[in-house]
């Protein structure tokens, strides 16, 4: 696949996609049962629907032609790996791997301004805590519409510690263009440091495993599933690590805001 380094623009449409979709269609026609047939045939409609939703959320400069292309591979893999015994509907189980092969493929090959960027890590955090706790639920579905309210609650709580972590963890120089706003004013800028202070604060009570998975993803920036392959663990499982992680952040925040909300 070509690389748009070069060029915060990206290629002409159309230019990186060629390659992946004829790689995704010798793939499928070499290699895969009638069951992933089935599943892709059924899935295209749904990566059309996730690549015009990441535009819009990332702006113009993502090219929709790049975007689909990474989400049919995303959409191979994922019809390749559903398993229906873990009671996930397949078009879940798609979407989510859709939009993480599309948000992982534009991060790879784009060179983008600082404020895309950070609309970028703040999407992929919240479908990766979706992810893993979509797969915790279907592992464990609530017992009681009161438990499944609850659920519901500190889901909500942790997608957006989780954007959070992603828009206030963005690496200084991972991005080459400018912020929205290059002079934030004094207040703003304090309000920053004194949330990531307390996000950092709560990471460091983390276990160990948990820790290491979130420090390497938000604070290094490194993959997710790169760093939970630091861990010897499956992307899964690493999904279902970083939302555990997040819960576990969501709550230590809300016991330090606590007394001071009295």
């Amino acid at each position: 696949m070509t690389s748009s380094r070069s060029s915060k623009s990206g290629p002409p449409p159309g230019a990186a996609t060629i390659p992946a979709a004829r790689a995704t269609k010798d793939a499928i026609a070499s290699a895969d049962s009638p069951e992933v047939l089935e599943r892709v045939r059924e899935g295209i409609p749904l990566v059309d629907i996730v690549a015009r939703q990441i535009r819009r959320q990332l702006g113009g400069r993502i090219m929709l032609d790049e975007l689909v292309s990474f989400g049919r591979e995303g959409l191979l893999g994922a019809s390749r790996t559903f398993d229906a015994s873990l009671g996930v509907p397949f078009r879940r189980w798609a979407n989510y791997r859709v939009r993480g092969a599309m948000l992982d493929g534009v991060r790879g090959t784009s060179m983008l301004p600082r404020s895309v960027y950070e609309r970028l890590r703040a999407i992929e955090a919240a479908n990766r805590t979706s992810e893993g706790a979509s797969e915790d639920a279907s592992r464990a579905p609530a017992s009681s519409p009161e438990e499944a309210d609850a659920r519901l609650a500190s889901y909500l709580a942790s997608v957006a510690t989780a954007v959070a972590l992603g828009l206030l963890a963005t690496p200084g120089d991972a991005a080459t263009g400018d912020s929205v706003d290059p002079h934030p004013g004094a207040d703003e800028t304090l309000g920053r440091a004194e949330t990531l202070a307390a996000v950092r604060a709560a990471v460091a009570t983390l276990p160990e495993q948990e820790r290491h998975l979130i420090q390497r993803h938000y604070f290094d920036d490194v993959r997710l599933d790169e760093a939970a392959g630091e861990l010897g663990l499956s992307k899964s499982w690493g999904s279902r690590l970083h939302s555990r992680a997040i819960e576990s952040i969501t709550r230590h925040m809300k016991r330090a805001r606590a007394p001071g909300e009295r």
